[in-house]
C-alpha cells in the first residue's frame, strides 16, 4: 500500500471503534480532562510498572492527545509485557494510522486478528483501512469474515456501502446502507448517504431518510443542506426557503444558505428584487463569491438596472477571470445597447 495522507479519514476510522475505551473512560468522569487522565495513569503506573493495561490506556490517550511519539512508546511497552493480548495490537495500529503508517497499521490489525481470530474490533478497523486505502477485494473479505461472526454488525454493512459507492455499484450499496440503518436505528451516517442517493434520482423517500437523520442531529448543517436541495429540486420552494432560513440561523457564515434562496427567487418565483437581498446577504458572508456576483447581476438585468448588473458581471470577472457567464452577460448588455 502507498503512504497517504489521512486527515478526516484516520479520524473517522478511531472514531467508528467499536470500542473507544479513552473516550468512554473521558466521558465518565465529568469534567475531568485527557491530560489529568494521563497523570493519573503516570501516577498508576508508578505503583504498578509491570500493568501492560495502564500503559495501553494511557497510549489511547496520548493518541487522543496527539503525542504520537509517547502513544507507541506505551502500547510497544504494554506489548513487551503482554504480547498475546489483541487489544494492545489494535491500539498499535490507531497509533500508526494518525500517524499516516497505514502498513504498519494493518500489519498490527493482522496480528491482532491472528492472535484473537475471533475479534470483530479488529476486523471492523481492518475492513475500513482496507476501504480507506482502496484495497476494495481485501475490504469485502474482511467484511464478509466479520459478519459470520456479527451478522448483526451496522458498521460492516456501512463500509461496505462506502466501497461499493465508490466503485460505482449503488443498487448493492443501497442495501448494504438499508441494513445498516436496520441493525442500528441511530445511524446518522447510513440515514445521510440514504438521503443523497435518493435525492439523486428525486425520489421522495429521501425526505424521510433526511429527517431520521435530523431527529439525531437537530442542527446538522449537512443534513439540512441535504433537505433544502432536496426540497428545492422538487419544486417544492417554500419548504426549500424554510430550511434555508433556518440553515441560516444555525450557521450565520454559511453563505450558501442565503445564495440559495437568492437563487430559487431569481430562477424559479421571478422575483427578482427578492433575490438581490439575499445575493446581498451572500456577499456580506463571503466577497469572493463570484457566483453571488454573477446572480445578483443576472437579477438586476432581469429587473431592467443594466447598469448595476454590468458592475456585478464586473466584480465576478475580477475574482474569477474568463467567467463564462458573466462574460456573456457583459455581451448580452452590449448588444441591448447597441440596439439602443
Amino acid at each position: 500500500m502507498k503512504k497517504i495522507i489521512f486527515g478526516f479519514l484516520a479520524i473517522w476510522w478511531m472514531l467508528a471503534s467499536c470500542d473507544r475505551a479513552a473516550e468512554k473512560n473521558q466521558a465518565r468522569d465529568a469534567g475531568d480532562t485527557i491530560k489529568s487522565r494521563i497523570s493519573h495513569l503516570t501516577e498508576k503506573i508508578r505503583e504498578d510498572a509491570s500493568n501492560a493495561e495502564l500503559y495501553n490506556t494511557r497510549a489511547q490517550y496520548y493518541i487522543f492527545d496527539k503525542q504520537l511519539d509517547l502513544a507507541l512508546r506505551d502500547v510497544n511497552k504494554a506489548i513487551s509485557i503482554d504480547s498475546r493480548k489483541g487489544e494492545y495490537y489494535i491500539t498499535l495500529s490507531d497509533t500508526y494510522m494518525v500517524m499516516g503508517q497505514p502498513d504498519n497499521s494493518r500489519d498490527a490489525l493482522l496480528r491482532a486478528r491472528e492472535l484473537e481470530p475471533g475479534n470483530t474490533k479488529a476486523l471492523l478497523k481492518l475492513a475500513k483501512l482496507y476501504l480507506i486505502v482502496k484495497d476494495y477485494k481485501d475490504c469485502y473479505a474482511t467484511v464478509n469474515e466479520l459478519l459470520t461472526l456479527d451478522h448483526n454488525n451496522a458498521q460492516a454493512h456501512y463500509t461496505r456501502a462506502i466501497g461499493l459507492l465508490e466503485q460505482g455499484d449503488t443498487n448493492r450499496a443501497v442495501g448494504d446502507l438499508l441494513k445498516a440503518a436496520d441493525k442500528n436505528q441511530e445511524f446518522y451516517e447510513a440515514y445521510i448517504e440514504l438521503g443523497e442517493l435518493f435525492s439523486i434520482c428525486k425520489d421522495r423517500v429521501a425526505e424521510t431518510y433526511l429527517r431520521n437523520a435530523l431527529n439525531l442531529r437537530p442542527d446538522s448543517k449537512e443534513a439540512l443542506y441535504m433537505l433544502g436541495m432536496f426540497y428545492q429540486e422538487t419544486g417544492q420552494y417554500e419548504k426549500a426557503v424554510s430550511i434555508y432560513t433556518n440553515l441560516a440561523r444555525i450557521d450565520t457564515s454559511f453563505r450558501d444558505a442565503p445564495y440559495n434562496i437568492g437563487y430559487i427567487y431569481l430562477v424559479y418565483l421571478k422575483d427578482f428584487k427578492r433575490s438581490i437581498r439575499f445575493f446581498d446577504e451572500a456577499l456580506n458572508k463571503d466577497s469572493m463569491y463570484y457566483q453571488a456576483y454573477y446572480n445578483r447581476g443576472y437579477a438586476y438585468e432581469l429587473s431592467g438596472d443594466y447598469a448595476h448588473a454590468r458592475e456585478d458581471y464586473k466584480q465576478a470577472l475580477k475574482i474569477l477571470v474568463n467567467y463564462d457567464k458573466a462574460v456573456e452577460g457583459l455581451n448580452r448588455l452590449d448588444k441591448l445597447e447597441i440596439r439602443k
